[in-house]
């Protein structure tokens, strides 16, 4: 099999889960505090994958207007049972588990029901629910035993370990108390299980380890889903721990067959760099990985990095925006519109430090990236900035008179600021290789931040990417590049991004 592109999925696209059905892979990863929620990606030759839509369109579907940064949409589970498509996801610190339905995995999707203990109960304690049924019909949710009281300590987190409880579809209750599986080989936080049947019998796959450096993938069989499990010797079967591979923190993986035939594992991922390749820029990614069998036992393969060509993406306001917009704990149709062939957006009194900012954004896909856009601010002001959230962020704000680059970095600000006399500017924010040092150590990249007024382009700061990075900011998310306002009216009327890998 030539080797499938890797990344699959560029940029903040964490804990993939897959579906293959009539002739299509689907792709479903999670959104935190990002709406729209849940993005599904389809795909025939696991090659290229287009985004047909969301899980999370309708306000309220997803409870995370008032989740921490970092709560949400964790870890969805896809699958196609009985003609419908099928997702199981904790809304965490927001709703509770979460069981959606379609017909169409490009949605509409339904609102969304609480999987309970009891009717009228409060949700199943757990989160990366994995959803499986057996010959005879019965459903199983089995999920990582994590208990988010809002006070998780990870230092000392309260873990079950993996659990599992049958479930009434009709009724969306757990028809027992939740049981304890097999949970790996000791490592800290069992989680991302899935359940399948292969070839007569049940095989557990989990991640632990937590989702840093020490991530893995470890895997169980038995004759029944309930268990009991053995664990698979050498467990566990995949890490990049303590090699130089450069792509790190590997691990959640959900396992499918391949259009080859070959077995495939789609799981996340980051690609660290600087001197010591402590810091990734874009966050946890979705890669894949052959697996072979043998002696009844999955055999991964190591992750090898395989980058796609670099893109370049134009945009102009005279249609409807593509799925790729997101906003944050709110839909970008919430904060932005479409008026004469530009992109509004009309302040509220928030900015962005604030947890439900007037911000819409793409994600960052490329390690050397380089966005421009173009910014009527005649009734207010705004600009273009990347976060990672409220934290960890560098702006470029124009207001007519002048323009001033920001770094804003956990709790720390510093700024740059020049003339610039104009209601329409361009402002640039680009993401570049970091130029020759004289130490050891080098940095994940640098941002360069600047502005064209009358032709004339001004170049404002140039900062070190390490401070936003998913190591710095300890962020499940990744880099989002948007266009915000903190006062009156902007207005948008281009956009243009490109990048590379190399």
């Amino acid at each position: 099999m030539t080797a499938l592109p890797n990344p699959l999925l560029n940029g903040f696209h964490p804990d993939p889960s897959v579906a293959f059905v009539d002739g299509w892979y689907y792709l479903a990863t999670s959104t935190f505090e990002y709406l729209p929620g849940i993005p599904i990606h389809r795909s025939r030759d696991f090659r290229e994958w287009e985004l047909i839509g969301h899980v999370a369109t309708r306000p309220g579907q997803l409870g995370v207007a008032e989740v921490p940064t970092g709560g949400g949409a964790w870890a969805p589970t896809i699958r196609h049972h009985d003609g419908l498509f099928h997702l199981v996801i904790t809304d965490a610190m927001g709703r509770g588990m979460l069981h959606f339905t379609a017909a169409d995995a490009a949605g509409p999707w339904s609102d969304g029901e609480l999987i309970t203990m009891a009717a009228g109960a409060e949700s199943v304690f757990g989160i990366d629910p994995d959803i499986a049924w057996d010959a005879d019909g019965t459903c199983y949710v089995t999920f990582s035993g994590l208990l988010l009281d809002g006070a998780l300590n990870p230092n000392d987190p309260a873990h079950l370990g993996i659990q599992q409880v049958r479930v009434d579809l009709a009724t969306h209750t757990a028809l027992e108390k939740p049981r304890s599986l097999w949970s790996g080989t000791g490592l800290m936080f069992p989680e991302a299980p899935h359940l399948y049947e292969i070839d007569g019998r049940w095989y557990l796959v989990i991640a632990e380890g937590g989702t840093e450096r020490g991530h893995s993938l470890s895997v169980a069989r038995g004759d029944s889903p309930e268990g009991p499990f053995e664990g698979a010797p050498g467990n566990p079967l995949l890490s990049a721990r303590s090699t130089p591979r450069p792509i790190q923190n590997t691990g959640h993986g959900d396992l499918v067959i391949g259009p080859d035939g070959q077995w495939l594992c789609v799981l996340l991922g980051v690609r660290p760099r600087s001197g010591t390749r402590a810091f990734s820029a874009l966050g946890r990614e979705t890669f894949v990985t052959p697996v072979e069998w043998a002696g009844g036992w999955p055999v991964l393969a190591p992750v090898a990095l395989n980058p796609r060509a670099g893109s370049r993406v134009d945009i102009t306001f005279d249609a409807p925006p593509d799925l790729e917009w997101i906003a944050v704990r709110r839909l970008p149709s919430e904060v932005s519109r479409i008026e004469e062939d530009r992109l509004v957006l009309t302040a509220d009194g928030s900015d962005l430090s604030s947890s439900r900012p007037v911000f819409v954004g793409r994600r960052q896909e490329h390690l050397i990236n380089e966005v421009s856009v173009r910014v009527d601010v005649s009734r207010g002001t705004g600009g273009l900035a990347v976060r990672y959230d409220e934290r960890f962020f560098l702006e470029i704000v124009a207001d007519g008179r002048t323009v001033t680059a920001r770094a804003h970095i956990g709790g720390l600000l510093q700024e740059w600021t020049a003339d610039a006399e104009a209601d329409v500017v361009d402002l640039h924010l680009a993401s570049r290789a970091p130029a020759a040092g004289t130490g050891m150590v080098t940095t994940s990249d640098e941002f360069h931040l600047g502005a064209t007024v009358d032709g004339t382009r001004t170049d404002l700061a140039r900062i070190d990417g390490r401070f936003l990075s998913s190591e710095v900011t300890e962020s499940f998310t990744g880099r989002v590049i948007g266009v915000f306002a903190t006062d009156g009216e902007i207005a948008v009327s281009s956009w243009s991004a490109e990048g590379h890998d190399a």
